[in-house]
């Protein structure tokens, strides 16, 4: 059974940095391009960040470029998240996903262009 985990979410003061984790078992993913998604209450889920396979390709949402950095050890099947400079905004349930095709990115900014997704960890950031 594939299994997405997230951790390192916690509560933080504006300005802050949490570093998430994601680690993933029953299967590799180091063919797989992964993201981190986000939603806050009552609103909508917002891309983060998408890296490729490699980890040589990553992107951006508008509102944490600059901030935010994806990273990840395709050695222990992880994919990782700083947070850096951290606003009340930033405040939301953070989700792990993963691209079951190999070697494809596509809308990589898009929720349907991932096929498993962990079961989220909160951050909060009060001001």
């Amino acid at each position: 059974q594939v299994q997405l985990v997230e951790s390192g979410g916690g509560s933080v003061q504006a300005g802050g940095s949490l570093r998430l984790s994601c680690a993933a078992s029953g299967r590799t993913f180091s063919q797989n391009a992964m993201a981190w998604f986000r939603q806050a209450a009552g609103k909508e889920r917002e891309f983060v960040a998408a890296i490729s396979w490699s980890g040589s390709r990553t992107y951006y949402g508008d509102s944490v470029k600059g901030r935010f950095t994806i990273s990840r050890d395709n050695a222990k099947n992880t994919v990782y998240l700083q947070m850096n400079s951290l606003k009340p905004e930033d405040t939301a349930v953070y989700y792990c996903a993963a691209d079951s095709r190999a070697y494809y990115l596509g809308a990589y900014y898009s929720g349907s262009n991932y096929d498993y997704w962990g079961q989220g960890t909160q951050v909060t950031v009060s001001s």
